[in-house]
């Protein structure tokens, strides 16, 4: 067996990546976040919201530059469960200025158990969020 798992969930994860933006509504607290960003990159912030735009947020720091997803199940996959959360480490539009966290759990008897993910899982998500702030940046400036 695969010592890293890439779950129906985390499929489902990577499908929100295509559904950036695209007229969905943020929460008032996603959306009051986005606009008081403070110390990190804005786009890499809104880029986050985007790409996650699917995911429940439980808490964000825009100060310190903190986005926490809450767990969520996808249809299909009822019985796994993922979370993540993004980490923006600059004021600077850069490659280097995010940092995604995913974690998963499949149920196991009724107990939520975690589960491995695949190591690629976060760097792909990490290219889509600065695809998108990228994307962002040069609506603005064009």
């Amino acid at each position: 067996m695969n010592k890293y798992v890439f779950s129906a969930a985390a499929a489902a994860l990577f499908a929100l990546v295509g559904c950036q933006g695209g007229g969905k509504r943020l929460s008032a607290d996603a959306q009051v976040a986005a606009t008081n960003v403070g110390t990190v990159n804005p786009y890499l912030w809104r880029a986050s919201l985007d790409t996650f735009t699917n995911m429940p947020v439980q808490s964000t720091d825009p100060i310190g530059g903190l986005i926490v997803y809450d767990w969520k199940s996808f249809p299909g996959s009822e019985n796994e469960r993922i979370k993540a959360t993004v980490y923006i480490l600059d004021t600077r539009l850069r490659a280097d200025g995010v940092k995604v966290a995913v974690f998963r759990q499949i149920n196991q008897d009724g107990t939520w158990v975690d589960a491995p993910v695949d190591p690629e899982t976060s760097m792909q998500l990490e290219n889509a969020i600065l695809d998108r702030a990228r994307n962002l940046k040069n609506s603005q400036l064009g």
